[in-house]
């Protein structure tokens, strides 16, 4: 006898940061829920329909409809809001208007500016390089360590203030979300942080925490039959 699937599913890959973020929001709040993969490369037209700019995860609520558009929401910010709407507790967006505005911020922050330099410039190069069997891309991934993320490492770190958390004084999705991005980047590469005392040591806390300690073992996993080990980025 097999167990009834979960109301909900997120498609996508493992080696999605976003899918990443939006499992690891889940997982704390104890919300069960399943994840299918879907190769983006070459995404079936079921999932064209349902991901309109064929990006991953997109999530499908089976309590509203098991299959169609009908039940689905495409993009992880989305995503997550409906889950924290659904199950409010514990709550991961912060109540006070001010820091609920920041941790937003900080989310739209991480999954663009960060994600998009860390994924280009440091994990693609490397990984989509080896699973092609070209060699790792070191150089463009340096330069990029170098050269781009130091402005978006100082402000992540400035950002903490005083704080363990970037939004109000309880984890949130703002932690969440730098998190799962920011690890990204130590799929491929050791990532010193030495020189950004406030963030390292936020990283190595949130980045121990069973939702993101989980999910990204899966994608390390994965990740090490293409390449076996890690890469210097200085």
């Amino acid at each position: 006898m097999t167990d009834a699937p979960n109301d909900l599913v997120l498609y996508g890959s493992p080696l999605s940061p976003f899918l990443r973020k939006a499992a690891a929001l889940c997982i704390e709040k104890g919300v069960a829920f399943d994840v299918e993969a879907v190769d983006v490369f070459n995404p079936p037209q079921w999932f064209r329909d349902i991901s309109p700019m064929k990006r991953i995860p997109v999530l499908r609520d089976r309590s509203i409809a098991e299959e169609g558009i009908a039940g689905t929401i495409a993009d992880s910010s989305a995503i997550c809001a409906y889950v924290e709407k659904k199950h409010p507790e514990p709550a991961l967006y912060p109540a006070e208007p001010f820091a609920h505005g920041r941790a937003l911020f900080i989310e739209e922050y991480s999954d663009t500016h960060l994600a998009a330099t860390g994924g280009l410039g440091i994990f693609r190069p490397i990984f989509f390089n080896a699973l092609q069997g070209k060699d790792p891309d070191l150089e463009k991934a340096k330069t990029t360590w170098s050269g781009e993320m130091p402005a978006i490492l100082t402000f992540l770190d400035n950002a903490l203030g005083e704080s363990e958390y970037y939004a109000g004084d309880t984890l949130s999705i703002a932690d969440i979300s730098v998190t799962a991005t920011l690890i990204q980047i130590a799929l491929v590469a050791n990532m010193p942080l030495g020189d950004y005392p406030k963030l390292a040591a936020h990283y190595d806390r949130v980045s121990a925490r069973p939702s993101i300690a989980g999910p990204f073992a899966k994608a390390n996993k994965f990740i090490r039959k293409t390449l076996p080990d890690l890469f210097d980025l200085t």
